[in-house]
This record gives structure tokens, sequence and C-alpha cells, in this order.
């Protein structure tokens, strides 16, 4: 029995733009193919600059008519767009662990985040009124939160449904027009949303979607009319992004790669940690900005990482973790793990050659969970991003050790310990270079409204894409300044 299903006929993408799905003129295709089995399950265009320049210009209309159309008049199309895909939800989430890979449970929980970034953005009708306040007699000043006009969003492989919506929920509620270009691996779930949008009645060119690979990107941070752009994906393209935005004024937020740290000491739970470090390290088969990559293990913590070796032996390829995204991932981690043995670890969970069993899944690109033991800090397994279900054990003696492995990465998106010591706890708390730290959490992923957000090259720009602070990116704030008649009895600014 298949653990995912797949799409009944191939797919083909089209570029939503102005409220019609339009295939862009002369762009060459990309197959889409499932990491499952390899499978043909769409096609998708590759938008040139000229593509990107239309959908732009078609958006203008829309984005003039949405910005005069009140909050709360805005929240009541979100509304319509939720129950959709709350109803759709599991279609999607077939859908999307098709073609990224992920286990289906994984994808509908990407789901369930984005449903939880779009009950934050409905909030905004009753929580962001803005400001008033009388600061002199017969004076008042007040902010009017304003949207920026079309702004844009860049969105990767892995999390096809969740990350765009981490964005245009609360863009679009907040009054801008909402272009999308995901990632041209995963085009699939990001039609399904445009669909959903288009549905829930939007008005036309408020959200588009457009497909392509760099010259779209390209395209779209160097465009005068588009306002803002927020990205996700490697730490080179986020610099990248995040340069050529500033060169033009522009507001650029970019997530880039990560080396997360888990930091196991000897008095941590033991019914608790080996389980929570295996689901960080090989959920979305490490294919996750907030996966475990490094365990530096404190002291004697030998019995843990037995556990540790044991629990993600066992675990089943398919149904407890999905494939990797294409052949080049895989290659590419299988290079990692053999020079992480030259360089003298120990391979203690080999999960090369491993698949699920079948000949339908020999096509897949798939590698079982893998450990390394006796890793060095200065080992490239120790510092680069691999992007995999390989996890890198460091042995350290000290907590003061174990955390200035972690602050000498260069990424600083997340980390956390697992201890039942307060003290120990709350060193890590506070001595942790990363943005976003779990105390016996291996995956530390903030609920709204608390912001998603790393920091050192895990991030460029300011601020965060989720939370409060997301309403400053995706706005601009009027402040007025108000007096009627002239005041004998006040400031000097009456």
């Amino acid at each position: 029995m298949s653990f995912v299903e797949f799409p009944e006929s191939i797919i083909t993408c089209r570029n939503l733009v102005g409220g019609e799905w339009l295939e862009p003129v002369g762009a060459m295709s990309l197959e889409v193919r499932s990491p499952y089995t390899g499978a043909l399950i769409g096609r998708v265009p590759l938008t040139s600059a000229s593509g990107v320049a239309q959908a732009v210009e078609a958006a203008k209309p829309g984005a003039a008519q949405w910005r005069a159309t009140s909050l709360r008049e805005r929240t009541q199309h979100l509304l319509r767009f939720r129950a959709l895909l709350e109803a759709q939800a599991g279609r999607l989430a077939h859908l999307a662990a098709a073609e990224a890979g992920k286990t289906v449970a994984e994808a509908r929980a990407g789901i369930l985040k984005g449903l939880e970034v779009c009950d934050f953005a409905l909030s905004l009708q009753n929580l962001d009124s803005g400001g008033h306040m009388e600061v002199s007699r017969g004076v008042t000043c007040e902010f009017r939160r304003e949207p920026l006009g079309i702004v844009a969003g860049v969105t990767p492989f892995n999390f096809p449904a969740m990350v765009p919506m981490w964005l245009f929920p609360i863009a679009v509620t907040l009054g801008n027009a909402f272009i999308l270009k995901p990632s041209e691996k995963v085009p699939l779930t990001a039609c399904a949303l445009g669909e959903l949008m288009v549905e829930a009645g939007y008005p036309a060119g408020v959200f588009s979607v457009v497909h392509g690979g760099r010259e779209a990107v390209d395209a779209l941070v160097v465009h005068p009319d588009v306002q803002a752009l927020a990205f996700v994906g490697s730490s080179s393209v986020a610099r990248h992004l995040y340069s050529e935005g500033g060169k033009r004024g522009k507001r650029v937020l970019a997530l880039g790669s990560a080396k997360n740290h888990l930091i196991v000491v000897p008095d941590a739970d033991p019914s608790l940690t080996p389980q929570a470090v295996v689901d960080s390290f090989t959920g979305c088969a490490g294919q996750r900005c907030m996966a475990a990559s490094v365990l530096l293990a404190v002291g004697e913590v030998q019995p843990l990482v037995d556990d540790i070796v044991q629990r993600a032996a066992r675990l089943e390829l398919g149904p407890g973790m999905g494939a990797l995204i294409d052949r080049g991932a895989v290659d590419r981690l299988e290079t990692a793990i053999a020079r992480a043995r030259e360089e003298g670890a120990r391979v203690l969970l080999d999960g090369r050659g491993r698949r699920p069993a079948g000949e339908a899944w020999a096509g897949g690109n798939w590698l079982g969970p893998t450990i390394l033991d006796g890793v060095s800090p200065e080992m490239e397994a120790a510092r680069r991003e691999l992007f995999g279900p390989v996890l890198s054990i460091i042995r350290v003696p000290t907590l003061s050790a174990a955390l200035a492995v972690e602050n000498a990465s260069p990424y600083g998106n997340a980390a956390s310990v697992f201890t039942t010591n307060g003290a120990v706890a709350q060193a890590v708390v506070e001595g942790a270079r990363a943005g976003m730290v779990g105390v016996n959490v291996g995956v530390p992923v903030p609920r709204e409204p608390f912001s998603f957000g790393g920091t050192g090259d895990s991030k460029f720009g300011h601020g965060d894409v989720t939370g409060p602070s997301s309403l400053d990116f995706w706005t601009q704030l009027k402040k007025v300044t108000r007096k009627w008649t002239a005041r004998t009895d006040g400031s000097w600014m009456s």
C-alpha cells in the first residue's frame, strides 16, 4: 500500500497573472518528478524577466483597489480562504508530500502551521487599530499603518505550503498585492494555493503566482514597482538578494542556511531526549532549517547516544521518513558522509543504500538516517549545512565548551539543550547565539504570535517574517499631527 497519493495525471503549471492562469510566452519548462519514485508528476514554466514584468503590471489595478479596502473587509476574504484550505487540507497534504518527498503527516503539519499564521492575520482587525494620543492641549498625534503596494515572496522546496503561508496571509491582509515565486522544484502546491485564493474571491492581481528560476527571482528584486521581498533559502542567495534589494532601496528580509546544535548533558531525561533528537534530525528527511545537525555531547552521555542510534536505525523509510528532493541531494550527502569518514569521524549508523521495500520506490531519492561520531569542530560535517538526515556528534567536556562550539558557528538559527536542571537550561538560553532556543525541544519553532527568525548568517535584514514585527516589514507608518484651534494654555506644540 502506498503511503502517499500521487496526482492522477501530470499537472501543467501556469502563472496566476491578473486573476487568470496564463502560460508565459516563450518560456522553457522543467519536469517535476516525485522524490519518492522519480516519476513525472508535473511541468513548470521558467518565466523570463518580461513575464515577471507582466505579472507586476497586472497587479497594479488590484493593488490600488485592495489598498482602498478596509482591513475588516480584507479579513473576510482570508476567512473564506482559511475555510477552503482547512476543508482541502488532506488533498493538499498528499500533493505537497508527492512533490517534496515529505511524509503526509509532515505535509499536513505544514498546512496547520499555515493556518496558524492565517489566524494571526485574522486577529489584526481587532489588534492593529493604530495609535492616537492627545500630546498637548488641542494637539493630537496618531499613526496609520499603510500597505507598501506590490510585494513578493520567494519560497523554498522543503515546505511547499507552510513557508508561502508565513508570508502572504499577513502581507495581503495588510493591504498589499502579493506575488509568490515558489521553488521550481515544488510548483504544484503553489498552484493549488492560488486556486484557493481565487475561489476565496480576492480581486484580480491581489495574489499572483509566477514560476521560474534565478531569472524570475532577480527580476522581482530589481523591478522598481516591487516594494519589498521576503526570501527563504540558502545563505548565499539570501545575501545576494539582500544586497541587490538594498542597493535599490527595497525592503528585503532573507532567511538563509542553518547549522543547529543540540546540547545533551548527563542529566537529560532518557525518556524524552533520544526520540526528540531523532525526530529533530530525521524530520522532513533533515531538509529543514530547524533540523538538528550537530549533537554536542557533554561528558558521559553514552547511554543516550546508544539509544539515539537504535531508534534512528528502526525508522522506516517512506512512512516514517520521506525522500530527499533530488538525486543531486543524495550524491552531495553521500559525498559528505564519505569525506567525514576520511577526516576521522566514525559512522555509527550508515543510511547509504537504504530505501523502502518494493520496486515502486526504486527510482526515489533515498538516504537513511546517518550518525557520525568523533566529529571535530573543524570538520566539514560540523561547519557546513548538509541539509539531510545526518547527525554529527561532537564530544565536549563541559557546557561552556559546548556553548563555545555553538557560538563559533556563523549561523544562528536554532539551538536546544536537553537537561532536567534549570540552571543549565538558563545558561544555554542566555549563552546561545541562535535566535530560536529550545529547552527539551528538538525543533524550537515558536508558535504564533511568537515570530520565526534566526541571527547571523541565518538572516539578512531586520525583524521577522511572522508575528508582530512582520507588520512593520509589510507596511509603513504614516504619522499624523492635528491641531484645530489656537491655545494659550498648552505647551510649545500648541
